[in-house]
């Protein structure tokens, strides 16, 4: 038998950088975890010869280095750079590609008032960039996961194909709730890819609240097409909406009716339900 090898890469996973600007009043927190992969002609270290391999730990100190050098925010544009030196520092790599994860902390209040040194950690939602360099240019994709929403009305579901198996009853007023995995591509040049991810992100959320949803199919698409609409730079997305389920609790038994009002919710299993949107 004989063998080849048809694809290779590899990096650095879950390098975890924080950065603090220490501006003169107030202090600006940046936490980020990177994952760094080179892809390239590395045939001759899955042979034992190491000569054209950066070293994974080589790629973790440059994420400390490239961040003290300069900014970490926008995370695209931070991708870039360190793509942009990895292809520098190792002739053998091909292509670059940067994920970067935005974990959140939001500033602190005392009061009315906003603490300039204190933080609380945010919620589980994260910002995300990964960009992609190579000979044919330079790729960006942002996006972000882990935003949650619930609705309470303006959700239903029915008409739907039933078989055998099918237990599921109709309804045409439930709890729709969901944590939002979003990703999105750049048709063109961003100015602010910043001001870009908040409209982008606040369009998501409002065309979820809006929209009179017939399943989650349904909202999903409203939600990609709004995002179109809204922003002109952003040639597709794909999103992924899983359904947390919140289940109508049997009072019956113990005497009581259960108007809408009572709910168990569950985490597993859920429906994954997601797609692309395009430009047509």
């Amino acid at each position: 038998m004989t063998a080849r090898l048809a694809w290779n890469g590899y990096g650095k996973a879950a390098v975890r950088l924080v950065k603090v600007d220490r501006l003169a009043q107030r202090h600006e927190l940046h936490d980020l975890t990177i994952e760094v992969q080179l892809q390239g002609d590395f045939g001759p270290a899955h042979a034992g010869d190491n000569t054209q391999v950066l070293p994974t730990d080589t790629m973790k100190n440059t994420v400390y280095a490239l961040g003290r050098q300069g900014p970490v925010e926008p995370p695209e544009e931070f991708g870039e750079r360190l793509a942009r030196h990895f292809l520098g520092a190792c002739p053998a790599a091909r292509r670059a590609v940067v994920q970067l994860a935005v974990n959140r902390w939001d500033r602190a209040k005392v009061g009315d008032a906003e603490q300039e040194h204190t933080f609380v950690q945010g919620p589980a939602e994260r910002r995300l960039a990964t960009v992609t360099m190579d000979e044919a240019g330079l790729a960006v994709e942002a996006g972000l996961d882990g935003l949650g929403l619930l609705k309470t009305t303006d959700s239903a579901f029915a008409d739907f194909l039933r078989d055998g198996y099918t237990t599921l009853k109709e309804t045409d007023e439930r709890i729709l709730a969901t944590a939002v995995e979003a990703r999105w591509t750049y048709a063109r040049p961003v100015r602010d890819y910043s001001a870009t991810w908040s409209a982008t992100r606040a369009c998501l959320i409002e065309s979820f609240a809006r929209h009179q949803s017939a399943s989650v199919q349904h909202t999903l698409y409203a939600m990609g097409e709004a995002a179109l609409e809204s922003c002109g730079e952003i040639g597709e997305i794909r999103l992924i909406l899983p359904n947390r389920h919140h289940l109508l609790v049997d009072l019956a038994p113990f005497g009581l009716d259960n108007p809408n009002e009572i709910f168990v919710a569950t985490r597993e299993p859920y429906g994954r339900i997601e797609a692309v949107i395009v430009r047509s």
